[in-house]
């Protein structure tokens, strides 16, 4: 009798869902293979190379043996890098026991998770998220409790939002800011007013992604550990992906209590142990050195914001509003639900999404998995000649909806 591929399995992986923004991506590689000229808009991956400074730091590391293993939370030198960056540009103040770098944000989150949750432990989960948020707490045995805000709100949930949501149970809550994958940025009066909202209960964390920092149009970041009333119950999440152009050098970084640190130390021992040697090095240089190339990319992506949202406002259907930060548009997209080509009927976002790839032959990725059922995310880390023809094709194909 053979085994079926379900019965080899274990029950964590027929209940996980798969990363949308990878599974999109692929399904663009895969018609790109067949002959047809995809743009795929669906990664949130710069276009642009990691700077040349932090690319020769690099391969002086190698040239001076950085080919070992590291310590489980990271070089000394980096972690000590990271604590001056944190205390000059976010008013953060660790010590380098306090910081833990790991194999990407990602990794991050997921050594907090398995830090903290015991099965039925909750997560206030303020939405739209990054789409393995969710799956991540529940592979740590916890429950995501999502709290959510519209277009209208700027996608950005409210104190009272947060508050409602807080139980017995709750033992941290997860956000980003900017947002992946709305773009959105909350103010220093929105962090704070959430921050007193936690203050109230001494058992619950903070989480704050701040892996698109850098990516801020708003040209002020504010980082909630800052602010006294919960600095000491903040774990402050950054890494290089974004801001440096280092997607592939898989570089995150985490500062927070002393006791947290250790415990996620302690559980990367069993995963994956350190981050590479000769990242780590070109790392501490990225964050010490000078920040310009950083900011001509931050400026660039301003622009194709704004082109973006331009050319999108020029198709009937797309309700779109200005996003602040990162590199997305999250535009509404419920207008398109019940309509058809002849062909192809529109029953949802992901319908929409497959309908665009698939006739229009443009990446995107449909809201639902980012926790907004009418909603898709286009990244614009993409040429601008990209974009006004990914554009164009959309209108196109959208045109023939009725």
């Amino acid at each position: 009798m053979s085994i079926t591929t379900k019965s080899r399995t274990s029950d964590l992986v027929l209940n996980l869902n798969e990363s949308a923004t990878i599974k999109m991506a692929q399904m663009a590689r895969d018609l790109r293979a067949q002959g047809h000229d995809v743009i795929s808009l669906s990664l949130g991956e710069p276009d642009f190379d990691t700077p040349e400074h932090i690319k020769a730091a690099a391969k002086q590391a190698l040239d001076e043996g950085y080919t070992k293993y590291t310590p489980v939370p990271g070089l000394v030198e980096l972690r000590e890098a990271i604590c001056t960056k944190f205390k000059r540009d976010n008013q953060l103040e660790f010590s380098p026991k306090q910081i833990v770098v790991s194999n990407g944000a990602k990794q991050c989150v997921a050594n907090i998770a398995l830090a903290l949750l015991n099965p039925g432990d909750e997560v206030v989960l303020i939405a739209p998220y990054w789409v393995s948020y969710y799956e991540i707490i529940r592979m740590a045995g916890g429950t995501p409790v999502v709290v959510s805000a519209g277009i209208e709100a700027d996608y950005k949930v409210t104190a009272e939002q947060v508050a409602a949501a807080i139980s017995p149970r709750t033992k941290f809550v997860l956000y980003s800011s900017p947002c992946n994958p709305t773009g959105s940025v909350y103010s220093a009066e929105e962090l704070g007013a959430i921050a007193e909202v936690v203050a109230a209960h001494e058992d619950i964390l903070i989480v704050a992604d701040e892996i698109y920092e850098y990516i801020n149009f708003t040209e002020q970041h504010v980082s909630i550990g800052s602010l006294p009333q919960v600095a000491d119950r903040t774990v402050t999440i950054n890494g290089f992906s974004k801001g440096f152009a280092m997607t592939g050098w898989r570089l995150g970084y985490m500062g927070g209590p002393q006791w947290l640190a250790a415990a996620c130390s302690k559980i990367q021992g069993q995963f994956t142990s350190g981050a590479n040697a000769y990242g780590q090095k070109a790392a501490a240089t990225a964050l010490l050195a000078d920040l310009q190339p950083t900011y001509d990319m931050v400026t660039a992506f301003r622009q194709r914001r704004d082109l973006v949202i331009e050319l999108l406002g020029q198709i009937p259907g797309f309700r779109v509003n200005q996003p602040e930060g990162a590199f997305y548009i999250f535009p509404d997209i419920s207008n398109f639900f019940g309509k058809t080509d002849g062909e192809n009927l529109i029953k949802d976002a992901h319908d929409f999404c497959n309908y665009l790839l698939l006739q229009a032959h443009v990446g995107t990725v449909a809201g639902p998995a980012f926790g907004a059922d009418d909603c898709m995310r286009i990244s614009y880390a993409a040429s601008e000649t990209q974009l006004r023809e990914a554009i164009r094709r959309i209108g196109e194909a959208v045109a023939r909806l009725r």
